[in-house]
């Protein structure tokens, strides 16, 4: 069984509370993980009032269990990329069309037509592993721009700096989004003017450079590169939609995804607003589990938006590691 109420999705006029009390009703039934998990809280469904009170699944279960609505059929499956240490969250992807009309339509709302920019990926670490769910979205970003200079770097900085050199010249908008030490590298060893050029980091240290926080990292950015802003972008494996900062690390959401936070001495109770743990419901996340409990520790502000602080006490140190404030 399909979800049915799929296409109403990314529509502008969807009603976001009731989609997602139509797709937890949904997940409920089709999804065994999930189910199991809401029984073992004694939760009634009967009783759901507002979309805060929808249990949420800690992430976790992302790493031991296949988390599937429905048939265990899927297209493909994206895995975190942790280290030797850790076990990989998998995220069985049972529509990929899904997810690509989730960032396409994402990058759209923030950014504007893909066509009119450049966009180039500087993420080695990614590239150099499978089922990346980050390398998924870029390569499909480079190819939807459909420019000649869109494309993957590995650890050529030379090449890319004569091809930055080249576009800013040429006044065209580009989008270098990269891995942070990637960046960090490539900023201290070819230091230029930009202009045309946004710098967008992912995140992630993964061992290679003593550990900054993101202040630290945009102000050596912005040195390097002359610029006044570093553009962030919120995403996870186990989520299908990514939340973007244009400034000082203040994210906001597509209108298919929502982020709250819950107390840490009491994960049940959750908010729209304040300082806590961050929980997430992702409505593309139709055919897993929507309604995600993150290891992340953050704050919500009035109008939706979000930073993040670091992780939780005792969670795993991922490839895609946050930065503490």
């Amino acid at each position: 069984m399909l979800f049915p109420f799929v296409n109403k999705i990314f529509q502008n006029n969807t009603d976001f509370d009731s989609l997602a009390r139509e797709l937890f009703n949904y997940q409920y039934g089709e999804n065994k993980i999930y189910k199991k998990w809401c029984d073992h809280l004694h939760f009634d469904i009967r009783r759901i009032d507002s979309t805060p009170q929808i249990p949420f699944l800690p992430i976790s279960f992302f790493k031991t269990n296949k988390l599937l609505c429905g048939d265990d059929s899927y297209d493909l499956i994206f895995e975190s990329s942790g280290t030797t240490q850790t076990i990989k969250s998998r995220h069985y992807i049972k529509d990929i069309d899904l997810y690509i009309q989730s960032f396409t339509k994402g990058f759209e709302i923030f950014y504007g037509d893909i066509k009119s920019w450049c966009i180039i990926g500087l993420l080695p670490s990614y590239l150099q592993q499978e089922n990346s769910s980050l390398i998924k979205m870029v390569d499909e970003l480079i190819k939807l721009s459909n420019h000649s200079q869109s494309g993957f770097y590995l650890d050529e900085y030379k090449k890319l700096h004569h091809v930055l050199k080249e576009l800013e010249h040429q006044q065209q908008k580009t989008i270098l989004i990269g891995v942070t030490y990637a960046l960090l590298d490539f900023a201290e060893q070819f230091p230029m003017h930009l202009s045309s050029t946004i710098i967008m980091e992912t995140g992630g240290m993964k061992g290679r450079r003593k550990e900054l926080t993101r202040d630290e990292v945009h102000a050596i950015l912005k040195k390097q590169f002359h610029i006044e802003q570093i553009h962030s972008e919120y995403g996870m494996t186990e989520l299908l939609s990514q939340a973007y900062a244009k400034a000082n690390g203040k994210y906001y959401c597509p209108p298919w995804m929502k982020v709250f936070v819950r107390d840490e001495d009491d994960p049940l109770l959750v908010k729209t607003k304040g300082k806590g743990a961050l929980n997430i419901i992702d409505l593309a996340n139709a055919y897993s589990c929507a309604f995600i409990a993150t290891d992340d520790v953050g704050e919500i502000f009035d109008d939706g938006s979000f930073t993040v602080a670091g992780r939780l006490d005792g969670s795993d140190i991922r490839g895609c590691s946050l930065m503490v404030v």
